[in-house]
């Protein structure tokens, strides 16, 4: 089993306070999910994550294929950061961070995701033609349902008469090159 990174940044240009009290709050899921997957909460939530909370969902991530998915908050920083484990789901191994930090005119929110799929080499082989791009598109779905909800930099940049802004955003999985030829070999595509 080889275990895949998924490392994602966005900018976004509200407060920290803002950020977390979206992100934070488990009802915001579906909004930021890509319709197609059929994203459901079957439990009660509370109105914001807490260590230990168990989140169960129904999802369909591949082939239309509904499938229960259990996460555990196994970490809560309150305001800086907090961290989902799935304990039941469709991968072997899934540890997802999220992380806030006030930045010049907004709030930079990190993604890094190690996660393994099951099947051993056949599951690698998977990972590099299906999983990989399939979780960079959610992560680029989620960016533009949350540019449309917040406004992006680059809008605020312009508001504000700003001379550039950079938003870097790393999507990395490994240990399979990504397809494309891309001159890094753990390069995934990903929306600008």
């Amino acid at each position: 089993m080889s275990v895949h990174r998924f490392d994602t940044t966005t900018v976004l240009p509200i407060t920290r306070e803002e950020a977390w009290q979206f992100f934070s709050d488990p009802r915001n899921l579906a909004a930021i999910t890509p319709p197609e997957m059929g994203f459901l909460i079957t439990c009660e939530v509370p109105e914001h994550v807490y260590t230990g909370l168990m989140i169960t969902y129904r999802v369909r991530p591949m082939f239309n294929i509904p499938v229960t998915w259990v996460t555990e908050i196994t970490s809560v920083v309150e305001g800086d950061r907090f961290v989902d484990e799935q304990r039941v789901g469709p991968y072997s191994m899934w540890h997802h961070e999220h992380h806030f930090r006030e930045v010049p005119g907004g709030t930079e929110m990190r993604d890094i995701i190690h996660y393994a799929v099951p099947g051993g080499p056949f599951g690698d082989l998977i990972n590099h033609y299906v999983v990989a791009r399939k979780v960079a598109e959610i992560f680029a779905h989620r960016r533009r349902v949350l540019d449309a909800r917040f406004g992006s930099m680059l809008a605020a940049a312009i508001r504000s008469n700003a001379v550039s802004l950079t938003t870097p955003t790393t999507s990395r999985s490994g240990p399979l090159p990504a397809l494309g030829g891309s001159s890094d070999p753990g390069r995934i595509p990903h929306d600008p």
